[in-house]
């Protein structure tokens, strides 16, 4: 006998809402519970040959249906088959869209720079205030978990989390369930503690892997890895007088080239006047020593699922401010609409 799609989906919710309920599963709930459209009778019919299969048992004669260990198997099977492709095709995409970001944003800082005539610079766009997508919890070997945690823009992180004991396929896939029928969807700080004491509890003795996976995911969304910066046009500074001085302009071409000190200037640039995302400092206002005789003018641009970047202009405080600024607002509306149109 075949086990063929529609014995698949019904098997499927037959897991599920045992492993939500621990109660025997009747025809009249998969009826409910499926998209299948089926009448109790066919889909008693199916439940015989499933269980005829193996697939599932009758712990009782007038009850319902629970799962098998070859059912469980399955589904298990096809459960972590289904998210390894997922996550597989993430990575491929991933690393795609990295190559293209890297050229298109370091051609956006010489574009700046040529139109400008000042030095210019721009991040690599991070995740802020990113959603989890899913999560998944694999095991690696007998005292070894991979969770494998997806965000907003499709950005992985994975983390090894070590367990006393070994977990068996049902325990893994009910803790899978638990995690993401609570956590998907949600940011880091929409994770309260009574949402996490529930879960714990829902996990029993499992209740520290629950504790350790947030704190991973936690990790995975708070991470902040070196923000990546491409700079232009370091060489107009000595365009202008005031910065042509061999000290200053030393200093200056210095901070371009080590890049530590453009963080603090594009890591959190705030939202600017009127929630533009443009943000000038001029002179004393800037947080960079060897920029307090310069003027910087900065814009945040964002390209969906909370991917958001900097770019910034530094040139003379007498600098032409209104081709600047407009020249930034071209570039946040260029930038959005390339995402827009990768996108469909």
């Amino acid at each position: 006998m075949e086990l063929d799609e529609r014995k698949k989906k019904i098997l499927q919710a037959v897991i599920r809402n045992y492993l939500e309920t621990g109660e025997p599963v009747g025809s009249r709930t998969i009826s409910k519970y499926t998209d299948l459209n089926l009448s109790s009778a066919t889909i008693r019919n199916e439940m015989a040959d499933l269980e005829e299969m193996g697939y599932i048992l009758q712990p009782h004669t007038s009850a319902g249906r629970i799962p098998s260990d070859k059912g469980y198997r399955l589904y298990v099977d096809t459960m972590m088959e289904e998210k390894e492709r997922k996550v597989e095709e993430m990575e491929e995409m991933l690393l795609k869209r990295q190559d293209k970001m890297e050229t298109l944003l370091k051609q956006v800082a010489k574009v700046l720079a040529q139109n400008t005539q000042y030095a210019s610079m721009i991040s690599v766009p991070q995740n802020r205030g990113a959603k989890l997508k899913f999560i998944q919890l694999s095991r690696v070997d007998a005292r070894q978990l991979l969770a494998v945690v997806v965000t907003e823009g499709n950005v992985i992180k994975n983390n090894i989390i070590r367990v006393e004991e070994e977990l068996n396929d049902e325990t893994l896939l009910k803790l899978n369930i638990l995690l993401n029928t609570h956590l998907t969807g949600l940011t880091i700080g929409e994770i309260n503690l009574a949402m996490i004491a529930y879960m714990k509890q829902q996990a029993g003795i499992h209740g520290d892997i629950i504790g350790e996976v947030l704190d991973a995911v936690a990790t995975s969304i708070h991470e902040e890895e070196d923000l990546e910066i491409y700079t232009s046009g370091t060489n107009n500074i000595f365009r202008y007088p005031e910065l042509a001085d061999h000290r200053k302009a030393s200093e200056l071409i210095n901070t371009f080239e080590e890049k530590q000190l453009l963080t603090e200037l594009l890591q959190d640039p705030g939202q600017g006047s009127g929630g533009t995302g443009i943000q000038v400092y001029i002179g004393e206002e800037s947080s960079v020593q060897s920029m307090r005789d310069c003027s910087i003018v900065t814009a945040t641009y964002e390209l969906g699922g909370g991917m958001k970047g900097t770019i910034g202009i530094v040139g003379p405080k007498r600098m032409d401010y209104e081709k600047v600024v407009g020249t930034l607002r071209t570039i946040q509306s260029q930038l959005d609409e390339m995402y827009r149109d990768d996108k469909e």
